[in-house]
């Protein structure tokens, strides 16, 4: 059902899935009959994305109203630019409640310099649920919504207060001042460095605007051995988004990131040191980071190489994938698997899997982004493979 502003309608569920279309950022505020939150808490979005009740993945929240904290009575449903100072005359959204039935949509209209919008409203009424469509807009962006609703926000640093002019000593010490209020970030802030433990994973944040156009780096970096080769080559298994059989990207098919499949090999090193890809994030479902050794470094661990990957989006992110676990007689391993279906970003997930014993059969990764060792092609790094 296509809501028009200001209609009301019973919901059918008290489980709902809401979801935004365009490049915007959703937020829910749990509020109380006062129509403002009991505290921080009740505002979900991208820094916080759960609470009672609610549920943020990428650009869909889950709700479930019969398990919001007690007394609250309504969830405004909030839209907000993901780029700062682009304004809704510029941005397309809709938002969908998926409510069990038929469900309901509402497209706010004759929008002009807005920055946020309350899209719609989830409220109790005599005891029914019901969806509101609200089309509320503000110039002041989300800070602005959170602010109406009663949160006090972390805009900008506050510079330290002047020093007060000497005073007498009092013959009663002043009162200790009040603690203020916490204050919510509403910067989207990036993962720093992170090191994944065995099996751990971590996501790095993309936006809409994100998917197809962010150039993330992927590199295979080692040390050499004391005694013998250190050729170790950076292999790129993937899907792509429309699930199409595995592809890969390696020394003999070094790829491209303007065209498929989106995924670049800078170039092949043929000792200790680095080997990098540039990866254009929203172009793939998975991509299977794994290292071969070379016949012709003989046995040893890739571990013993200190072998590991860093994945880097540019923007703040930088994901370490190490090694644990000594396998000498692997020529493969599988360190590291991006996986973009999730909603809310790249998931990194530490897979460290290797393959048979002096088997030089490589992995084979599956549509659903599982993957199996030792089942693929076996290509035999000769001399007619050089350096590019």
């Amino acid at each position: 059902m296509e809501l028009q502003n200001g209609q009301n309608v019973p919901l059918a569920s008290m489980s709902l899935r809401v979801r935004v279309e365009g490049p915007v950022d959703l937020t829910g505020l749990v509020l109380s009959e006062s129509g403002k939150v009991a505290g921080d808490a009740d505002m979900v979005f991208f820094n916080a994305p759960t609470t009672a009740g609610a549920r943020l993945e990428g650009d869909t929240l889950h709700v479930e109203l019969g398990a919001l904290r007690p007394g609250a009575v309504k969830v405004a449903l909030v839209a907000s630019s993901e780029d700062e100072g682009v304004t809704f005359s510029r941005v397309p959204v809709r938002v969908h409640i998926d409510d069990g039935s038929s469900g309901h949509s509402y497209t706010p209209t004759n929008l002009t310099s807005e920055t946020a919008l309350v899209l719609c409203e989830l409220y109790l009424r005599a005891g029914t649920w019901k969806v509101r469509a609200v089309g509320a807009g503000y110039d002041t962006g989300l800070a602005g919504v959170a602010t109406d609703y009663g949160i006090e926000v972390d805009d900008a640093a506050t510079p330290p207060p002047t020093a007060p002019a000497m005073q007498p000593t009092p013959s009663t010490p002043p009162a200790p001042p009040a603690p203020s209020a916490p204050v919510l970030n509403l910067t989207k802030t990036p993962l720093g460095r992170v090191s994944l433990d065995k099996g751990s994973s971590a996501t790095i944040s993309l936006t809409k605007a994100d998917r197809g156009t962010l150039r993330m780096r992927a590199s295979l970096r080692w040390k050499g051995r004391q005694h013998g080769a250190s050729d170790l080559d950076l292999y790129a298994l993937y899907i792509d988004a429309a699930g199409n059989p595995e592809g890969a990207v390696y020394y003999r098919n070094r790829g491209f990131v303007g065209k498929a499949p989106f995924i670049r090999l800078d170039q092949d090193s043929r000792s200790a040191g680095e080997e990098d890809l540039t990866i254009i994030a929203g172009h793939h479902r998975y991509v299977l980071l794994c290292a071969y050794s070379a016949v012709g470094n003989g046995v040893g661990s890739f571990k013993s190489y200190n072998a590991h990957v860093v994945i880097d989006d540019g923007a703040g992110s930088e994901v370490t994938v190490p090694l644990f676990n000594e396998n000498k007689f692997s020529y493969w391993v599988a360190i590291a698997l991006l996986d973009f279906t999730d909603p809310s970003g790249a998931r990194v997930t530490q897979v460290e899997q290797y393959g048979k014993s002096f088997s030089e059969k490589r992995p084979v990764l599956r549509p659903d982004g599982t993957f199996q060792m030792s089942k693929g092609k076996i290509e035999f790094k000769g001399r007619g493979d050089k350096k590019k």
